[in-house]
């Protein structure tokens, strides 16, 4: 029996509602189910339709997300929905049987040049997860991820990044991308067409302290935070992600207006990094939050 903890959390659609785990779910992508029939490779989403208020059902590695028909609230059933899933999970219910055929799709491994002449970014068309991961070394990437952990055998790896749709990779100075790029992207997308895992558990909380995983935040935002992470997943993020890299809201100090962000992947450690921070990052907070912002802080990069 596993240690399963399910967190509820609400969305921009009033009739949906998700169900994030602490635990994987499936080997990347995502599952997408509109009835009962549709869903007769998902026990788990079976068993849920059996709800009379179930609508559809969305599967991804660490969230289950639920749309509901308006015969009622969700006030009135989500907890009970949290106790269906994490009594099914606890019994360790299989998800969904995903076949070794689905597995062996068509996909395709991209590598772009970054910012920082250290990392290179190789695209996915596949999901890798939902939740980004960042590794500094072998052995944190043993305890979570077979994919990074398999990465590192490269002796010129010095850190792994992954995120939604692609993977960053920092090198040692041994080498130059130009000599090994094509070795690396041929090595990801066959790992992934093989249909090898690439995250097997969630970082724990522990690390997550440690910066090697940026968490969602466990407590609704509210204020000048929330603002502010809003801000930075609207504006900045995708700019930051085409580059391979990741930025994440961590603390606001009110009294001081110091705000506190997390850079990782290509944005860790890159020459243009403070420029990106103080000229950017900083002056559209500023813009867009007039007499609320005195400074933006990286704690890595």
């Amino acid at each position: 029996m596993q240690d399963v903890k399910i967190t509820i959390q609400e969305t921009t659609n009033n009739t949906i509602i998700k169900f994030n785990t602490n635990q994987i779910l499936i080997n990347g992508g995502s599952y997408e189910y509109n009835n009962i029939d549709e869903a007769k490779n998902s026990p788990l989403a079976q068993q849920l339709f059996y709800l009379p208020f179930v609508k559809k059902i969305f599967i991804t590695a660490n969230f289950i997300a639920v749309q509901r028909y308006d015969i009622l609230e969700w006030i009135d059933v989500q907890e009970e929905v949290k106790e269906q899933i994490e009594a099914y999970l606890k019994e360790d219910g299989v998800v969904v049987n995903e076949s070794p055929a689905s597995k062996k799709e068509a996909i395709e491994v991209y590598a772009e040049v970054t910012p920082n002449p250290s990392v290179m970014k190789f695209g996915s068309s596949k999901s890798l997860t939902q939740t980004d991961v960042e590794y500094k070394n072998i052995d944190e990437a043993s305890k979570s991820s077979p994919l990074a952990q398999a990465i590192f055998n490269f002796p010129f790896v010095k850190e792994v990044f992954i995120s939604d749709n692609y993977v960053s990779v920092t090198k040692y100075d041994m080498v130059e991308w130009s000599d090994v790029y094509a070795e690396v992207r041929t090595f990801i997308r066959e790992y992934l067409v093989s249909g090898k895992t690439i995250i097997k558990e969630l970082p724990t909380e522990e690390k997550s302290t440690s910066e090697n995983k940026v968490a969602e935040p466990q407590v609704q935002l509210e204020g000048i935070s929330a603002q502010i992470s809003d801000i930075l997943d609207e504006y900045i993020k995708p700019a930051v992600a085409s580059d391979g890299g990741n930025i994440a809201f961590r603390s606001y100090d009110e009294e001081n207006k110091v705000v506190r962000v997390v850079l990782q992947g290509a944005c860790s450690g890159c020459p243009s990094s403070t420029a990106t921070l103080k000229n950017g990052i900083e002056s559209l907070l500023k813009e867009m939050l007039p007499n609320q912002i005195n400074e933006v802080v990286a704690i890595n990069g």
